[in-house]
């Protein structure tokens, strides 16, 4: 483990640089970054954990050097007071296998080619989710002053973590309670997110924040979504809220810019941590 001291981080920020998983036979790193007075509070704190993790906290490893300031905009609203404390997990991806880790489906991955057979994903979300229940979350809950309820733990993403966001907390939903679904890759599968809503049988208990830009390719299929979210139960202003940022692209920057309003409605401030 190091601290953020080489890092452009925010904050107290520890680097675990190596991280390892027996279930996915990988490493990668994760970053924790902790609310102000952590070390004097003797305070446990909710968690949010966020896939893509490069992007998260650091410019000098996000995609093309644009980071979502998670750490930044976590500090800025800690200390006006406009979001109760809160621990957030960055869980970076697993590089070329992050398509596969975030997929809850078997999904083609591109066009099939003359001659060539059509390359699918291997589909490993569902595994990926107990590398994050049986690996990751016991670790971070042991080192750190976490509250480990599953209404106290957040889970969130863009694009296909958008994608996973949603498909680990409709399978896992006493794990995840608090769901940050951005941009998420409605397509994949032929819209199987869709059909993993219609199939709940009962409405978990999941707080939803869903968003998409109205720049990105496809981006009605995001209201489709939500359509399908209203029809299985959830009600917007209570537990679902929706947004759809007129202009807004399909990139970091575009998450970074809803960083705030996601985290004011995911970590109010009326709940403070015990």
């Amino acid at each position: 483990m190091t601290t953020s001291a080489s890092r452009r981080l925010t904050g107290d920020v520890r680097v675990h640089t190596r991280f390892g998983s027996r279930i996915l036979n990988n490493h990668r790193e994760v970053l924790v970054y902790l609310p102000p007075g952590y070390e004097q509070s003797g305070a446990r704190y909710p968690v949010l954990y966020l896939h893509d993790g490069q992007n998260v906290f650091d410019a000098s490893t996000a995609f093309a050097g644009v980071e979502w300031g998670a750490d930044d905009t976590a500090e800025r609203l800690l200390h006006a007071g406009q979001i109760a404390p809160l621990i957030i997990v960055a869980v970076a991806n697993a590089g070329m296998d992050r398509l596969h880790e975030y997929a809850p489906t078997r999904g083609l991955i591109d066009e099939p080619a003359a001659g060539r057979r059509p390359q699918r994903s291997r589909g490993l979300a569902r595994k990926y989710g107990r590398f994050l229940l049986g690996e990751l979350k016991p670790f971070i809950d042991a080192n750190y002053r976490t509250m480990p309820e599953g209404i106290f733990t957040g889970l969130g993403g863009s694009s296909l973590g958008g994608l996973v966001t949603l498909a680990l907390g409709l399978w896992f939903p006493r794990a995840f309670t608090r769901l940050a679904v951005m941009s998420p890759s409605v397509w994949w599968d032929d819209c199987t997110i869709c059909r993993l809503v219609a199939a709940t049988k009962r409405r978990p208990a999941l707080k939803i924040w869903l968003d998409t830009g109205t720049a990105e390719p496809g981006w009605e299929r995001t209201r489709e979504l939500r359509d399908a979210l209203v029809q299985r139960g959830w009600t917007e202003g209570d537990d679902l809220h929706y947004l759809e940022a007129a202009g807004a692209g399909h990139d970091e920057g575009a998450w970074a810019a809803r960083m705030e309003p996601m985290l004011r409605w995911l970590f109010p401030v009326q709940e403070n941590a015990g």
